[in-house]
């Protein structure tokens, strides 16, 4: 195995030898008794003349490329959402264009499961917008999306927060929207870590009064929901919730932090999946959720266990900058030819950040090619001074 030399905290250099893949990267059956989302990131596109903090280049082959990738061990995506720096350099146009090149590419690859984020990030938060102009942003994203043949994850509305004036405004928007959409939708409840501007969403900054504002309206809109993502990294709020959700409303965890517990679930119940993490840690969720499914409870510890840590690195406070880790991982593995962001946001995490998440995520036999590995990573070290 290859070695590199990396910083330490103590500002000198050791020696790191690389582990290499587990068995189990790249191979196995995809029969999953849970439903398995990957939020994917996007390839940003660093041949376009452009101005990288204000107007997004995307490479649109290796973007969907990675998708194909995910289908390929039976994942499915949750496309245009905050991994794919939704509402953080990634702008409505651009997500649209993102949608449709996904859902005409999942058409052509026999099971493939895409849903898409509709959201209200064409416009801009401000006290002086009305509940009604919340609502026809959302109706212009539902129909655009719904043309391409897209299925809906209703996200949370930065618009929405600045909007309200209570619980009820929340109810009359939600009530509204879901009583038009053609499917079932996931609605998508994003805490505050990941996105300060939707602290106090539902109406409250106490997430138990704001769960039960939530319930409420699932519960009155039950025949238009499939499910809830829940992304508070909280896992008794999430334990809490799917306990309150009427029959036949899944419960989709989006907490990076406790996953694999959620997942396996307890004697009342379990979530599905809805999570950045699994952009990264692909190929051992595929192994792990097919493992659980044959009833192998050991295997599936024995691979999740290990990407835990690394989950719990990457979306480490400010949560808000993850993407930066998970792009770093996509480089280092090959699912791209440079680690470079739309937003210039390969520089939202420090080097001994992604250090660490380098020396996790071969730990948890996640870098499937230790030379190719090795060779960026040197690279990278290069353009920080390390010698």
């Amino acid at each position: 195995m290859p070695v590199v030399n990396l910083p330490t905290r103590e500002g000198r250099t050791e020696a790191y030898r690389l582990r290499g893949p587990q068995s189990w990267n790249g191979n196995g059956q995809h029969k999953f008794d849970r439903i398995a989302l990957a939020a994917a990131h996007v390839v940003a596109d660093p041949f376009v003349d452009n101005d990288p903090w204000v107007t997004p280049a995307i490479d649109w082959d290796q973007t969907i490329a990675y998708r194909k990738y995910l289908w390929s061990l039976g994942l499915g995506v949750a496309e245009a959402m905050d991994t794919a720096q939704r509402g953080g350099g990634l702008d409505w146009p651009n997500a649209l264009e993102l949608i449709r090149r996904s859902v005409e590419a999942a058409k052509e690859t026999p099971g493939a499961v895409v849903f898409s984020g509709v959201g209200t990030d064409q416009l801009a938060p401000a006290s002086s917008l009305s509940i009604d102009d919340v609502i026809r942003a959302y109706e212009e994203q539902i129909s655009a999306v719904e043309a391409v043949g897209g299925r809906i994850v209703l996200m949370s509305s930065r618009a929405l927060v600045a909007a309200a004036k209570s619980p009820d405004d929340y109810a009359k928007v939600y009530d509204r929207i879901l009583g038009q959409v053609r499917e079932p939708v996931i609605i998508h409840w994003l805490g505050d870590m990941f996105d300060p501007a939707l602290k106090g969403y539902w109406g409250s900054d106490d997430h138990l009064k704001a769960m039960d504002v939530c319930v409420d309206i699932i519960t009155d809109n039950a025949a238009k929901v499939d499910g809830i993502k829940l992304s508070l990294l909280d896992k008794g709020h999430e334990i809490r919730m799917r306990r309150k959700l009427p029959q036949g409303v899944r419960c989709y965890t989006g907490d990076d932090f406790n996953f694999a517990e959620l997942i396996a679930g307890d004697e009342q119940g379990f979530s599905h999946a809805l999570l950045g993490i699994f952009d990264v840690i692909a190929p051992a969720a595929s192994a792990a959720l097919a493992a659980r499914a044959r009833g192998d409870h050991d295997a599936y510890w024995k691979i999740f266990e290990p990407t835990v840590p690394l989950s719990r690195h990457i979306f480490k406070a400010p949560t808000r900058f993850y993407k930066t880790g998970v792009v770093f991982l996509a480089y280092l593995n090959g699912h791209q030819k440079h680690f470079l962001m739309i937003g210039g946001q390969q520089s939202a995490r420090s080097l001994l950040h992604l250090v660490e998440a380098f020396k996790l995520a071969d730990a948890a036999g996640l870098i499937r090619d230790p030379d190719l590995a090795a060779s960026r990573l040197n690279d990278v070290m290069r353009t920080h001074g390390v010698a």
